[in-house]
């Protein structure tokens, strides 16, 4: 564990996005001192936002090109701060790590030109990770980097939850469900076991949903299946992702002439909320534009149904259901979309009280309802940050 003085820097590198937060521990847990997010990145409009302890903020425009160069942006916001030089481990989130990488590791060069081998299941976020891991490795040639992976919280999924229908070399060469936003369930789980030990034991579903949206089914602690598969394409309708998709639409668009890049910028960026309502990916504008546009009507409604089918497949996998929980962006402040998510839900003893879920009250079950509905706010950099501190203390690096 980092002694006085010393900190933790937790990065997420997003797409076109970069957070960097640099927590202390002491006795009484970790400490956020400072939060530097760099968003729009590659686009003429990209800032900086700079959050200290106390959430005072600051945003400003920033030229940002690449992730290399919002990674410089990170370190000189921490040198500002006077924090650059206590930083003792660096936590990496990584979406994928394959089947090799089920728990937080060090950073090696052979890691990293395993990841670089499997960047095809994750183009979207691998390619900037990678860029991310190296930079930061250059600013700190001697402070440990721990990889904190997403894929890690479904590594114990049940061979039938796991593998696809296909030829059995398939799996055995890795094409397999993995499932993604595992920092963010881990994080959740431990702070609903905070909550309440008892009910984090039980039957869960997991909903976060955000830009990006997965579900999971947790059972006496352990994820026993998820929506996202292979990639982080799949599962629920999203932000710009398709969620599931009939193979064969890919395979009538590749008759057609559209190529592998062609095919993977359609279902990543292009499809989703933003392909439904043609305009764009912010559920918080087609919520406000729903009722004078049929398109942003039809992207939340779509959405929405995915989600609640989704939410009912889980509930069979579990036999039942005790606990459903909110968490993203989405999940966390849109109340409509909550609403139409659990509206219909009746037959599986849950039931939210309208006016709690208005309110974003932590509890938005009614009385009578046999379900407890939750929203609990995710913080996957905290579980960086901790995944790498628990490394630096386990692994003595």
């Amino acid at each position: 564990m980092p002694s006085a003085g010393q900190h933790i820097l937790a990065i997420n590198a997003g797409s076109s996005s970069l957070r960097g937060d640099v927590y202390r521990f002491d006795a009484q847990g970790p400490h956020r001192e400072l939060a530097v997010e760099a968003g729009r990145i590659g686009a003429p409009d990209a800032y900086v936002t700079t959050r200290d302890g106390g959430d005072r903020s600051s945003t400003r425009q920033h030229a940002l090109p690449d992730h290399k160069a919002a990674v410089a942006e990170l370190l000189r916001e921490l040198e500002d701060a006077g924090l650059k030089a206590g930083v003792v481990g660096i936590g990496q989130r990584v979406v994928h790590g394959g089947p090799r990488y089920v728990q937080p590791s060090l950073v090696t060069a052979e890691m990293t030109a395993y990841l670089r081998d499997i960047t095809a299941l994750d183009l979207t976020h691998m390619p900037q990770a990678i860029a991310v891991i190296e930079a930061t490795g250059a600013a700190y040639p001697g402070t440990p980097q721990i990889a904190c992976f997403d894929t890690a919280f479904h590594a114990g999924l049940p061979p039938v939850a796991r593998d696809f229908a296909l030829p059995r070399t398939f799996a055995e060469r890795g094409i397999r469900r993995y499932g993604f936003h595992g920092l963010s369930y881990e994080y959740v789980m431990q702070a609903l076991s905070d909550i309440d030990a008892r009910a984090a034991r039980k039957r869960i579903v997991i909903a976060h949903l955000g830009n990006g949206a997965s579900m999971a089914a947790i059972r006496d602690g352990q994820c026993i299946d998820t929506t996202m598969g292979l990639t982080p394409a799949g599962g629920l309708v999203m932000g710009t992702r398709t969620g599931d998709l009939d193979p064969g639409v890919l395979l009538a668009l590749a008759r057609e002439g559209m190529s592998l890049p062609e095919l993977s910028e359609l279902v990543n960026e292009h499809s989703g909320l933003l392909g439904i309502s043609g305009a764009t990916a912010d559920m918080q504008r087609l919520v406000e534009q729903s009722e004078s546009d049929p398109r942003a009507a039809a992207a939340v409604a779509a959405f929405c149904y995915s989600a609640r089918k989704f939410l009912g497949a889980l509930t069979a996998a579990l036999g039942g259901l005790d606990t459903l929980v909110f968490t993203g962006g989405i999940g966390e402040h849109a109340a409509s979309v909550r609403a139409a998510i659990c509206e219909g839900m009746a037959f599986a003893g849950l039931a939210i009280d309208r006016a709690l879920n208005d309110q974003d009250a932590p509890v938005l079950s009614t009385p009578g309802s046999t379900v407890e509905v939750r929203v609990i706010p995710t913080n996957e950099g905290l579980m960086v940050a901790r995944q790498t501190a628990w490394y630096l203390e386990e692994k003595g690096s």
